[in-house]
């Protein structure tokens, strides 16, 4: 899923002793937790299979010169459809975890995902870029000409 429209942080982000303690997560929540992990595990690596498999059935179709349009346009439609239930698969899973949280629980999460993101994006700016006054259409003011 794209980042911007992740439900929580990647990974098993409910096992990170920081996060536990902030949002105060029970052993009994992380014990459900991981039992939905754990049965959408099979299936989520059995679509991204049949992902790449249709990805590896579309490539020497791509190759061909001149390609086939109408076989490449349907296989495009099969990696299309396997990727999408790839995504919905991991999204069944992702929503399944979060009800398990109570809504504060839910908010706390959201706030420290944004403010995760909010330091990994300052960590990728450049030095120069948080010191250089910036005009309204976003760049750097031009120096005067010299003399």
């Amino acid at each position: 899923m794209r980042p911007d429209f992740r439900i929580a942080p990647p990974g098993m982000w409910w096992k990170n002793s920081d996060l536990v303690q902030k949002l105060t997560l029970t052993a009994d929540q992380q014990k459900r937790m991981d039992d939905i992990f754990q049965k959408s595990r099979l299936d989520l690596i059995d679509l991204k299979a049949a992902l790449e498999r249709q990805e590896v059935l579309l490539q020497p179709m791509l190759a061909e010169n001149p390609p086939d349009t109408n076989k490449v346009l349907a296989q495009i439609d099969k990696v299309a459809q396997a990727r999408a239930n790839l995504e919905k698969s991991n999204a069944r899973m992702l929503l399944g975890i979060r009800g398990v949280l109570s809504p504060d629980q839910w908010t706390k999460l959201q706030s420290e995902t944004r403010e995760n993101r909010r330091m990994m994006m300052r960590r990728f700016e450049r030095p120069d870029d948080r010191r250089t006054p910036r005009g309204p259409n976003g760049n750097a003011p031009t120096p005067p000409p010299a003399m």
